[in-house]
């Protein structure tokens, strides 16, 4: 028979999968006496769950309405995965959606175990989001020991797999004030003051294992230009071969930026229309990009991958309006 923890997490579980149970098939499903069973049911009451309760022949129990979740039963992996997909769903929705996203994060955060708990805030805490790329996986324990640092104001150190240097893919220890965690799409970046370089670096989370803190705090640096995920995107562009657009569209700028979100920089020219600037790893996210606009647009830059991108889509969508024979 199980503890009388682990039993009394399972009388809750089974309370919530049915809205009514009998006692006596309930204690069977427990594998416990139905004396026991009324004991583990008046342990929850005194945790503040509503249990209701019917007498005779027919008698069991039920939830009452207004019971809460119990502190989860997840794995750390687990526990950041929810963090991550509610975080990415506030950000990257409006409306009701983003606002039902934070509410449904703030109610996971808080019933999480301490631990988790303080893991999933500090992730929470130190994250930007800057959408539209993909990237590879990152492991969930160096995603929590590097948030954990990061709001700490905690030096870590790490190996870090770089894309070049003197050998191509060598592995290299840093030792980082680490500042902030900006998402780019799926790819997360830490952005730091490298110790070694004297110089502030952003380097890709799934690049870098063997994350620990040091234990020696820092005074909080002011990033570049005041903006992380503004400092992370300059960096990538200097880095990677992207797609790179300047539009003149018919809209104002007040209705545009809206919709670009936080991935491309929107400037008024007058009160009835606006110069959006973006750029991205793939031209079909630029091609995206210029496609949520909802105004009509000219190009007055654009890759010659990015006319391509939006001549497909163009033959697409045309062929796509034609009548069937």
């Amino acid at each position: 028979m199980a503890n009388t923890s682990s039993r009394t997490l399972r009388l809750l579980s089974l309370l919530q999968t049915h809205r009514f149970w009998g006692g006596p098939e309930l204690a069977d499903r427990l594998e416990v006496s139905e004396r026991t069973l009324r004991r583990d049911v008046e342990r929850l009451r005194e945790l503040g769950y509503p249990v209701d309760s019917v007498r005779g022949v027919e008698g069991g129990y039920q939830l009452g309405a207004g019971a809460t979740m119990p502190p989860l039963t997840v794995d750390e992996d687990e526990a950041i995965a929810m963090v991550v997909a509610l975080n990415g769903a506030a950000q990257l929705t409006s409306g009701a959606l983003s606002e039902a996203s934070v509410s449904a994060l703030s109610k996971v955060v808080q019933v999480l175990p301490p631990k988790l708990r303080r893991r999933a805030e500090a992730l929470r805490a130190v994250t930007d989001d800057s959408p539209f790329s993909e990237a590879p996986a990152v492991h969930a324990e160096v995603l929590a020991a590097v948030a954990q640092a990061t709001r700490d104001c905690e030096r870590i150190r790490f190996t870090y797999r770089a894309r070049g240097g003197q050998v191509a893919g060598e592995d290299v220890r840093r030792h980082v004030e680490p500042h902030r965690l900006v998402t780019v799409g799926r790819r997360w970046y830490l952005l730091g003051y490298d110790l070694d370089r004297q110089d502030w670096r952003s380097f890709r989370l799934d690049r870098l294992t063997e994350p620990f803190g040091t234990r020696s705090r820092f005074r909080a640096r002011e990033v570049p230009g005041g903006d992380a995920a503004a400092y992370v995107r300059k960096g990538l562009s200097r880095n990677e071969t992207r797609a790179v657009v300047r539009a003149l569209v018919q809209a104002p700028a007040a209705d545009v930026e809206p919709r670009t979100g936080r991935w491309a920089t929107v400037t008024s020219v007058d009160d009835h229309t606006c110069r959006v600037e973006m750029d991205a790893v793939n031209p079909q996210w630029a091609a995206f990009g210029l496609g949520v606009l909802e105004a009509p647009f000219t190009l007055e830059v654009a890759t010659p991958e990015l006319r391509a991108a939006l001549a497909q889509w163009a033959s697409r969508f045309t062929a796509a309006l034609e009548p069937a024979e």
